[in-house]
């Protein structure tokens, strides 16, 4: 279609068949099949011959031909801006939670590294709250968290859900916590309020470590159902229910950025749809 426009183009502009070709190192056959093509794609007529030489426009071409210029402008500055963005190096850092970082990066990080192979990307793991903290201070360039905290600066988008589960045996050994600004202490801790729980506790700062203890038989937890292979668990009610986020600065960001933020949030309506 683009190059039948830019042959219209010509046409239109030099009034010439023979001429169009020439600019074109076309033969002048291919220049009228060209326009034949166009002319039934769009199912109007565009040129009147008048004589052998001389060519004239209908008013369909009249009209045509404005928004063709503005159609093969903007394919072009397309194409300039996607070129310099495929030759263009892009680096962007990531801080992600740990469960989020455990059992959703990866997948998502093959995704975006197909997608993307001129970015190069740093990947922090950290609780909820530092994520926003290293995203406030531009330590990282957005941040994936399972906690709802809120900033005046920060923008804040649900992904996906997360299903909370007791894991492991009450009735062995002590209570596994993560440390209190970690997106799952809340609910660890709303659950031994609610059930009036006194057994000892020990806090252990990284889930891969309460994930193992757990496979060993040692001790209890709430962890994401997503973390309970070989684990055996209690499902908890809908409140133990909880939203993985991604979370952003305010600021005007490049287009590049924005666009790679809206892949994300693309991934994870797909993922949702199957699921």
């Amino acid at each position: 279609m683009f190059k039948n426009l830019e042959t219209f183009k010509l046409v239109y502009e030099t009034r010439s068949f023979s001429k169009t070709a020439e600019l074109l190192f076309l033969v002048q056959p291919t220049v009228s099949s060209q326009i034949k093509q166009l002319e039934a794609d769009l199912k109007t007529q565009l040129f009147i011959r008048n004589g052998r030489r001389e060519v004239v426009s209908t008013p369909e071409a009249d009209l045509l031909y404005q928004k063709a210029v503005q159609i093969l402008d903007d394919w072009q500055a397309l194409e300039q801006k996607l070129d310099k963005h495929k030759n263009q190096q892009f680096s962007y850092t990531i801080g992600s939670s740990h469960t989020f970082a455990s059992y959703l990066l990866p997948n998502l990080f093959q995704a975006i590294y197909l997608k993307f192979p001129n970015i190069r990307f740093k990947i922090k793991m950290m609780n909820s709250l530092e994520v926003l903290n290293a995203l406030e201070h531009h330590e990282i360039n957005l941040g994936f968290i399972e906690k709802p905290i809120n900033s005046k600066n920060i923008i804040r988008t649900t992904l996906i859900s997360d299903q909370l589960v007791l894991a492991g045996d009450i009735n062995q050994g002590p209570w596994l916590v993560r440390e209190a600004t970690s997106g799952v202490y809340y609910y660890t801790k709303q659950y031994i309020e609610e059930n009036n729980i006194n057994e000892p506790t020990i806090e252990i700062q990284n889930n891969g470590i309460i994930s193992q203890l757990l496979k060993q038989g040692f001790g209890c937890s709430i962890i994401s159902k997503r973390a309970v292979e070989k684990i055996p668990y209690q499902k908890l009610s809908e409140k133990y229910i909880r939203d993985f986020y991604l979370i952003q600065r305010k600021e005007e960001q490049s287009e590049h950025f924005n666009y790679f933020i809206n892949y994300i949030k693309r991934y994870f309506q797909e993922l949702k749809k199957d699921h």
